[in-house]
């Protein structure tokens, strides 16, 4: 059964920190796009990073030059790290993986900037 594991979320002060780690099992095959999603409370889940077999990412307009997408292709794990962070940042971020079978949606791990 394939499972994301996400790690890495918590609370932070504005202008810190964070890094989030999302990690496939090997089950899942050979993974194509990686991605990381973010919901806010009454807000529709909107894309924050992406990042494909290539290396090739791109970001939404509102986190270019604080965050950065990574990805471990040896460890099927794709990471977010967040610089900067404002307290609009909070939300529930999730991890994406696509495949050439399916997709799948980690679980969602919560990140509070605090002001």
């Amino acid at each position: 059964q394939v499972q994301l594991v996400e790690s890495g979320g918590g609370l932070v002060q504005a202008g810190g920190s964070l890094r989030l780690s999302c990690a496939a099992t090997s089950s899942i095959g050979r993974i194509d796009d990686m991605g990381w999603y973010r919901q806010a409370p009454g807000k529709e889940r909107e894309l924050v990073a992406g990042i494909n077999t290539g290396g090739m990412t791109l970001y939404a307009d509102s986190v270019k030059g604080r965050f950065t997408i990574s990805r471990d292709n040896t460890e099927n794990t794709v990471y977010l790290q967040m610089n900067s962070l404002k307290p609009e940042d909070t939300a529930v971020y999730y991890c994406k993986v696509q495949t050439w079978k399916s997709d799948y949606w980690g679980r969602g791990t919560q990140v509070t900037v605090s002001s």
